[in-house]
């Protein structure tokens, strides 16, 4: 079992939250609950009717922690590299395995960590949103930060998490469902 941090608590972190835990790996979430979805409302998300961005974060985040992540609602005071990763907040610390950074698009951290970034301003990743630190995964807006859309940003959370799943299981994964049995 990995253990995965996610620093952003918007469409991208859940998303790649949900998909960690239901695959049974140590996944936390930290953010403080001031995701830009505050200000939004979704009627471009397929499949889900018309919502309030405070509505959707609350559902999702009922969602990621029924999957069983643990959703930490902390600003990260630092985060290091060496054997694995260091999560800092003011009352402790998450070592991991995995970062998945979705930290809008400043992507402070994804700065100290010294990965590589685009001449638009992004941090630079592969089509499975890998960063230049191959246990480090950067999604949404850090990578497009003129295009910000919910959707993309889930995608790109979903995406990450399938490869790290797929990484740990030394095979591809996939994460489908079955309608219930009458």
């Amino acid at each position: 079992m990995a253990r995965i941090a996610i620093v952003g608590d918007g469409p991208g972190g859940l998303s790649a939250a949900l998909f960690l835990a239901r695959g049974g790996h140590e996944t936390a979430v930290f953010g403080l609950g001031k995701t830009a979805m505050h200000y939004a409302f979704l009627n471009n998300y397929l499949g889900a009717p018309a919502v309030s961005g405070t509505a959707f974060q609350e559902a999702a985040i009922d969602q990621v922690s029924q999957a069983g992540a643990k959703v930490v609602r902390e600003e990260v005071t630092g985060l290091t590299a060496g054997e694995g990763f260091v999560v800092t907040t003011d009352s402790g610390r998450f070592d991991a395995d995995y970062v998945v950074l979705s930290e809008g698009k400043s992507a402070p951290l994804a700065a100290a960590l010294g990965l590589a970034f685009t001449e638009a301003g992004g941090v630079a990743v592969d089509a499975d949103q890998r960063s230049s630190n191959p246990h480090v995964y950067v999604i949404g807006r850090s990578v497009r930060p003129s295009r910000s859309q919910a959707i993309i940003s889930a995608g790109d959370g979903a995406v990450a998490a399938l490869d790290i799943l797929a990484r740990e299981a030394g095979k591809d994964v996939q994460d489908w469902d079955s309608p219930p049995k009458e």
